[in-house]
């Protein structure tokens, strides 16, 4: 097979008219041809740090978007459902995903649980990544989320950082806001990454210090315009990443977008491919192909390198992708989960307070980090309730791998006026969460996902509209297509209940993650991320 168009040399920084020669999935052979081609042929384009989860799709139903917009590959940690099933999780993401052509790349999940302070569904000790790491299909020590267990030299955590070493696959951080000489300790325990910088300084420091940034861009968290400016003199040790990127968004681009906004501000067309497309198979010694003779026939054909819209994927020399049209196929797979918990009651929801003031979680549309603020309590008959005037409302973390009594806090920012949203995508255990207007509206979204073992879902009134995820509780057995379209509905209903967030349920879904400040609420309590510790409602 040949194919020809304007071939884009990224390491030697150069384009040339050239023809591609395909034999055996590898590129045979790249030679320049005088005549004219129309598209440009470049490297596809990798996520450098995903979890396939977020996208509430199984590692198959995300290829088939994904390639669509010239994505050929991910490094990908499946932390998520690792908390909920533990390595029988990680081994169905793997094998979901080699059914199909897109190269994922799955790291070992280093914090399952991610805290002590909530409950998951298993455990992943130092044993447990010894054996995956000895997988040829792991490729990494994913994200070490517990940098206080790196500070302060856990037993544990660095017997998984040895394992790492030992069989020489990179090691994955997760340090937002870390600096002086505390990232110099992180750094120095081999610690080769981060995705979780949300400032230009922060970024500066990490770099400087020798570690790789990855510019995150997801549902969510959107550090790409505090970071971009960094690349022109650092792109040799910058990369792209989505971190975590619902499916209606998925089906709109993946990292294609940001190497359209990154040339729109001015930079260099080749440093930017260099992050999207080479730094990442060199990193993380991917098997992905670099345009290079006797490489994996892994590329793209775009119209142009200002917009990029992609009119070819090619992985292993076979067309996966054309035009906006995926041609991996569904496959068929077993649908796994671990969902042990009862309905509630609205009583389950009651807390019992005389206090005056009460400690809020502030959301920040578009940041993983919250604020700690006191606002004035509003008390009916003894309960602690939403204060809907003042956007104080109520949330609740569930455990649903066991009965327990909910965890009950306050957070605000969400914006509702009615009703109420949940979901059992709640960052790091996926247990229950869901914020509303009064307690009837709580338990109803609550319940709704109780008797659907897993999902999100929006109730007000005689609304009840629910995307079910029985995959783990975090997945769909849908196609991405339909599975998007369910979300923007749900989306759509969530901000004409009020919320003004730009994604409440990315949003909702990281208010239980407790290792980013700096409040927080898992289901055993409110967690304060700054001092690693709970603390009260009232104050």
């Amino acid at each position: 097979m040949k194919i020809q168009g304007q071939i884009v040399d990224i390491k030697n920084q150069r384009i040339f008219k050239g023809e591609l020669h395909i034999e055996n999935s590898n590129i045979k052979s790249v030679m320049a041809v005088e005549h004219d081609v129309d598209s440009y042929i470049l490297p596809g384009f990798i996520d450098a740090h995903i979890h396939i989860e977020s996208s509430m799709l199984v590692p198959s139903e995300f290829a088939k978007l994904a390639v669509i917009h010239g994505t050929v590959a991910t490094v990908s940690d499946p932390h998520e459902i690792a908390n909920v099933m533990g390595v029988r999780g990680v081994e169905f993401m793997i094998e979901n995903g080699k059914k199909v052509p897109l190269k994922f790349n799955f790291g070992a999940p280093s914090c399952v649980p991610a805290t002590n302070f909530e409950t998951a569904g298993a455990t992943i000790d130092a044993v447990g990544i010894k054996d995956l790491l000895s997988n040829p299909d792991i490729k990494y020590l994913a994200e070490m989320m517990n940098y206080p267990g790196v500070l302060f030299e856990d037993e544990e955590v660095m017997k998984k950082i040895a394992w790492a070493k030992h069989y020489n696959k990179p090691i994955d951080g997760h340090a937002p806001g870390l600096r002086g000489e505390d990232i110099s300790k992180y750094i120095a325990a081999g610690i080769s990454t981060d995705h979780e910088c949300f400032s230009y300084d922060e970024a500066l420091e990490k770099l400087q210090k020798g570690m790789k940034v990855i510019i995150r861009e997801g549902s969510a968290a959107k550090n790409f315009e505090a970071l971009i400016d960094l690349l022109p003199e650092y792109y040799e040790h910058m990369m792209f990443c989505s971190d975590d990127k619902h499916p209606d968004d998925l089906l709109l681009g993946h990292i294609d977008q940001l190497c359209a906004r990154a040339v729109a501000k001015g930079v260099d067309i080749f440093k930017v491919l260099q992050a999207a497309c080479l730094n990442p198979i060199e990193h993380y010694h991917l098997d992905v192909g670099m345009l290079r003779e006797g490489d994996a026939a892994d590329f793209i054909l775009v119209d142009d390198l200002r917009d990029f819209k992609v009119l070819k994927t090619y992985i292993d020399g076979r067309l996966v992708a054309e035009n906006g049209q995926s041609f991996v196929p569904s496959v068929s797979f077993d649908v796994l989960n671990n969902f042990n918990c009862e309905k509630k009651s609205v009583g389950d929801f009651k807390f019992e307070s005389a206090t005056d003031n009460i400690r809020v979680i502030e959301a920040l549309d578009g940041e993983l980090v919250t604020n700690e603020i006191i606002a004035d309590s509003l008390i009916r008959k003894g309960n602690l309730v939403s204060n809907v005037t003042d956007d104080i409302l109520k949330m609740t973390v569930v455990n649903r791998y066991e009965d327990q009594a909910p965890s009950i806090a306050f957070i605000k920012n969400f914006g509702l006026k009615s009703g109420a949203i949940a979901s059992s995508v709640a960052h790091d255990s996926h247990n229950i969460i869901a914020v509303g207007v009064s307690d009837e509206m709580i338990c109803k979204a609550v319940n709704l996902l109780i008797k659907n073992k897993g999902g999100i879902c929006v109730v007000s009134g005689d609304i009840e509209k629910v995307v079910s995820l029985p995959v783990a509780g975090i997945m769909s057995d849908k196609d991405g297509i339909t599975v998007g379209k369910a979300y923007a509905e749900l989306d759509l209903l969530a901000k004409e209940l009020g919320s003004s967030l730009r994604a409440p349920f990315m949003t909702l879904s990281f208010m239980a993650l407790l290792v980013i400040p700096s409040l927080k609420l898992s289901d055993k309590g409110l967690f304060d991320g700054s001092s690693f510790a709970f603390t009260s409602v009232e104050v």
